[in-house]
């Protein structure tokens, strides 16, 4: 069996160091680490719109952002499918007949979309498209016959509802679809970088993000305003580095080589940690070793990003092609799983044989 991913982002806006330490750059290296036949990255618009249905030019503008930003960290079109998930119309063919495998009680248990119902405040008045989404994502998965899905832990149950489909799919018809496994980061910092607030999860709303597309000037400023101990108010005071979003980013993207580079005094990230625990070690001196560690991370991908946005038609034309790739896979199993299901009508030759001789004896 081939090994297949299949990952992806709703194009709400740009993306930021949370999805680039949580799934772009772990994407990149399994692009590039050749243990994979085939790697589906999708724009979800078609998902985006569940909740932005009122605002459908804000889905369309940020398609390109999103774009920008995942050829910017390294994904590369002659590696990767690039495709966008509203130009592929086998995708809400599969919702459609997998709808008829899911309980609405069943739904209503997938403590993803509870949490997400409660964090858009939708309460009673849930749009049926974002109720089941569940289902959308596994006909996205199961269109492409992934046999790998990378996520946080926090989506799991998605992937457990996914693999159920598939499941019940393969039980009542036939052994059509392939039940995917999920890829959780190898390090727990990575699954969510808090916001530059300190609050749990960094988002647009709440103005707490540092954007692969920032200039310089921009992350230097906000990483000098993060959030750090609010007990520590005096360098000579002992410091928390638990819930100290400046330390869980150096957790995120720091190395040993860095000390070498931008502060010899310390061996090593734990080195550094013991000192501002013990008290004489002020914020700004951390953050300024923050700020060396992510311009250099991030010089590449602002360069790449400008210089791409000097070929915008040419960025439409990658996600043109990896958009007919895309349909041309996904079109293969919803023909599998409609001959499954019986009702692939004028290709069945025999169904058609065999009713126009019960007729004719008639």
């Amino acid at each position: 069996m081939e090994k297949i991913i299949l990952t992806g982002d709703r194009p709400t806006g740009r993306l930021h160091v949370g999805h680039y330490v949580g799934s772009l750059k772990r994407r990149v290296e399994l692009q590039n680490s050749g243990e994979y036949d085939k790697i589906y990255i999708m724009i979800a618009d078609a998902q985006a719109l569940t909740d932005n249905a009122d605002n459908p030019e804000k889905v369309r503008q940020n398609i390109i952002e999103v774009a920008l930003d995942y050829l910017s960290c390294g994904l590369d079109p002659e590696k990767t499918v690039i495709f966008i998930q509203s130009q592929v119309p086998a995708l809400p063919e599969l919702t459609c007949y997998y709808m008829n495998l899911v309980t609405v009680s069943r739904l209503q248990r997938n403590p993803t979309v509870k949490a997400e119902i409660q964090m858009r405040n939708f309460e009673t008045s849930i749009p049926v498209g974002f109720f089941t989404y569940p289902i959308s994502q596994a006909s996205d998965i199961t269109a492409f016959k992934a046999t790998t899905v990378p996520v946080g832990e926090d989506q799991l149950p998605m992937i457990e509802q996914t693999r159920e489909i598939v499941r019940k799919f393969n039980a009542v018809y036939d052994e059509v679809l392939v039940e995917p496994e999920a890829l959780i980061p190898k390090r727990e910092v990575c699954c969510r970088l808090p916001g530059t607030d300190g609050k749990a999860k960094m988002s647009k709303s709440l103005n707490n993000c540092i954007y692969l597309s920032d200039t310089a000037e921009e992350v230097q400023k906000k990483i000098m305003g993060m959030f750090t101990d609010p007990n520590h108010l005096k360098v000579s005071d002992p410091g928390c580095v638990e819930g100290n979003a400046v330390f869980t980013y150096l957790d995120a993207f720091c190395r040993d080589e860095h000390f070498k580079k931008f502060w010899p005094e310390y061996e090593n990230l734990d080195a550094l940690k013991d000192h501002y625990r013990r008290g004489g070690l002020g914020d700004v001196k951390v953050k300024r070793f923050l700020n060396n560690i992510m311009q250099e991370e991030l010089e590449p991908i602002r360069a790449r990003r400008k210089e791409l946005e000097q070929h915008i038609p040419e960025i439409y034309e990658i996600l043109r092609k990896g958009s007919i790739e895309a349909e041309k896979a996904a079109a293969k199993t919803l023909e599998e799983v409609k001959r499954a299901m019986k009702i692939n009508y004028f290709e069945d030759a025999q169904l058609i044989e065999e009713q126009a001789k019960r007729f004719a004896e008639k």
